[in-house]
């Protein structure tokens, strides 16, 4: 059972990923805060393959900034 589980919450991470690089592609900005979203989006795939739960709440964090349009200007 808990393999079925594990199952689902990656198709939920992957599903959820997919429509987030979407929604940057999509965003009106410069693109120095394109490709910096797209990093983080590249950071929390990685995270996936070993820590399912934990990209999904940072997924969930990434996708509360991008509602909120809280995102940096890709500039360090």
């Amino acid at each position: 059972m808990e393999h079925d589980g594990q199952l689902q919450l990656y198709a939920a991470v992957a599903s959820r990923l997919k429509e987030a690089h979407t929604r940057v592609r999509a965003l009106q900005v410069p693109e120095g805060v394109r490709m910096a979203l797209t990093r983080k989006l590249l950071v929390i795939t990685a995270a996936a393959k070993h820590d399912p739960a934990g990209a999904a709440r940072r997924l969930e964090r990434f996708t509360e900034d991008l509602d909120e349009g809280r995102f940096s200007d890709g500039q360090r």
